[in-house]
């Protein structure tokens, strides 16, 4: 069952972050929903919940075709629908671009990527109907496709985007060479990619550089590195909480708050998705764009992390 506190009187509220110069405004802490289905909510229940979310200035919702065996914006559609005041209160994100075979989608044989104009139509239009909306406020394409013609995305971009569909364009766990492709063909205002103390590819890979570079800010997904930052029994995961705990006890605040406020020191202003049904955690979340950093901790972080000193 789902664990739902309330926050009604709560005074945290997240701060609110422009992805890009021509693009949308979002909340920093994003309502990550990958696993709505398995959290067992109530439709009430998660109409609960997206208020709660609210009550923190977390107005922003993160979601894919696919989460839930293609079943989590369903979900979402059905809170929209028993509570239609929300629909207006949050911006949606969603994804599309990956297909496997499920009883959901009987048609569907094989697992792969699709990046077909075709594809991202009627991908699109089926997430609309899913989640009982009218538009999307960014759709992602959710992971390179080796086989992505960038002129064809954008035309399905440009389709969707002058229908009144879709509002804004970005991509998911692109490189910066794939990001800038399609970038050359249609504005994106996001590139979603991995990054924690655990994961930090996105951190020297030159993603968070291009995307200072282009003026964008990326969003990142599995912040705590899917929970294995607070429990992982390893010589890097023991060694990040030592310092995570040291830092937190001095600061006062949880663990929690000091790992996501590590990646919110970034200077590339990361949004933050969650991952959690526990209101508790949005409120850690929200809690981490209040904590500052020093130089010195930012480093002492790295250096638990990495396992050796700076040069």
């Amino acid at each position: 069952m789902s664990q739902i506190q309330s926050t009604a009187t709560d005074q945290l509220q997240s701060p609110r972050i422009k992805l890009a110069e021509q693009g949308p405004e979002f909340s920093q802490i994003v309502l990550g929903l990958w696993r709505l289905s398995s959290w067992q909510m109530s439709v009430a229940e998660r109409v609960q919940f997206l208020r709660e979310a609210l009550a923190l200035g977390i107005t922003t919702i993160d979601q894919a075709d696919i989460y839930g065996d293609y079943t989590s914006e369903v979900l979402l559609g059905e809170a929209f629908a028993e509570a239609p005041d929300l629909r207006a209160q949050f911006q949606i994100v969603t994804k599309c671009g990956i297909q496997f075979p499920s009883a959901n989608r009987p048609a569907q044989h094989a697992h792969i990527y699709n990046t077909s104009r075709s594809h991202i139509i009627a991908s699109a239009e089926q997430s609309l109907r899913n989640m009982q909306v009218d538009v999307v406020d960014v759709l992602l394409i959710h992971r390179p496709d080796p086989l992505m013609q960038a002129d064809e995305v954008a035309e399905a971009f440009l389709h969707l985007q002058s229908a009144g569909k879709v509002r804004h364009f970005g991509v998911s766990n692109f490189s910066p060479a794939q990001f800038a492709l399609l970038h050359s063909r249609f504005p994106l205002v996001t590139n979603q990619v991995e990054c924690s103390l655990m994961q930090m590819h996105a951190l020297e890979d030159g993603c968070f550089d291009q995307c200072q570079s282009v003026g964008i800010k990326p969003m990142l997904w599995s912040a705590l590195a899917g929970g294995a930052l607070l429990s992982a029994d390893t010589e890097q995961g023991r060694r990040l909480r030592a310092t995570l705990e040291s830092i937190a006890e001095n600061q006062g605040v949880s663990v929690t708050v000091i790992a996501l406020a590590w990646l919110l020191r970034l200077p590339v202003q990361p949004l933050i998705l969650t991952g959690s049904s526990r209101v508790s955690v949005l409120r850690e979340a929200v809690a981490a764009t209040q904590c500052e950093l020093s130089r010195a901790e930012w480093f002492d972080l790295w250096r638990a992390s990495k396992g050796f000193d700076i040069a």
